[in-house]
């Protein structure tokens, strides 16, 4: 099992040219075969207004890209793993739904 730990970053695009948001985190991923798996806290505390783009951009659609220090990125889902548990993040890599054709 391969484990990193260290500070990355949260952004939601609108396109590929415009950020909405971006929000700093400290990761731990452990990759085991195939399986990836990623937690992430947010630093902060968020100031207000933060939360509440932070809220706005999860409510819109929580496919975030994950900026790694080293410059790799990846697309994740995110989910608040427990209400009231400091700003702990579960992350998934984003798999789009294939699209079928008629």
């Amino acid at each position: 099992m391969d484990t990193y730990q260290g500070c990355a970053r949260l952004e939601w695009w609108a396109n590929r040219s415009m950020s909405l948001g971006g929000f700093d985190v400290r990761v731990t991923a452990r990759a085991t075969g195939s399986d990836w798996t990623c937690e992430a806290i947010l630093e902060g505390p968020l100031s207000a207004d933060d939360q509440e783009v932070f809220d706005f951009l999860m409510q819109a659609d929580p496919v975030f890209t994950l900026h790694f220090d080293e410059g790799s990125e990846i697309l994740v889902n995110v989910a608040m793993a427990m209400a009231g548990d400091g700003g702990r993040l579960a992350l998934t890599v984003y798999e789009p739904a294939e699209s079928v054709s008629a």
